[in-house]
């Protein structure tokens, strides 16, 4: 099976007016295909309350719904995709645990780890962080415009391929040059956010 991987998604964050499945209508209704549901340090019962009105939107909107981490919420829930961190289960226990057509995504700060989960059946990689963000905790090394030139030509010279989004601070005037380097596509969140509320 082909699995699409979007190449814009936006990751919701913990925001003052608006739940994680609110910002996942409003992303999806401007257009937008793919939401990364991210709900770090909720509980279980909180995560699936937006996960269901969330899944609704994505149904509606026929987008791509993506949860962070939680592989055994997403089996619960019937999701079709999650993004696992470094810090999160490995890849190979996800993939056993929720089987082949669940599209995993996996956290990398550089090419080895990128490799770690291309040799552990991941379906795309998060790369980042590209510059400096709030929205994560325990910041791994910024990135930047070189250090994806550089990881794009190792990926070329090792023939890995793999569909690779910049992730981490980045802004909606920076795709074209962030794709110049050969990233697969972005992902976005708080600036995607702040445009789409200021042109509703």
């Amino acid at each position: 099976m082909i699995k699409e991987i979007p190449r814009i998604h936006y990751i919701t964050q913990d925001h003052p007016t608006l739940s994680h499945a609110e910002q996942a209508k409003l992303v999806l209704e401007a257009g937008y295909s793919c939401v990364q549901i991210r709900m770090k340090d909720h509980s279980d019962n909180a995560i699936k309350k937006e996960i269901v009105r969330a899944q609704g939107y994505a149904e509606k909107y026929n987008g791509t719904l993506v949860l962070n981490d939680y592989p055994h919420l997403a089996k619960e829930m019937a999701v079709r995709a999650i993004h696992l961190g470094l810090n999160d289960m490995p890849i190979k226990n996800a993939r056993e645990l929720l089987g082949a057509d669940v599209i995993i995504g996996g956290t990398a700060n550089c090419f080895e780890d990128i490799v770690m989960h291309y040799e552990n059946g991941a379906d795309y990689i998060g790369l980042g962080p590209y510059r400096f963000t709030t929205t994560k905790k325990n910041l791994s090394p910024i990135i930047g415009i070189e250090g994806y030139n550089a990881i794009c030509q190792q990926l070329k010279d090792t023939e890995i391929d793999i569909p690779v989004l910049a992730v981490g601070g980045i802004r909606l005037e920076e795709l074209e040059l962030i794709q110049n380097t050969g990233m697969w596509g972005i992902a976005l969140s708080g600036d995607l956010l702040n445009q789409i509320e200021k042109s509703n």
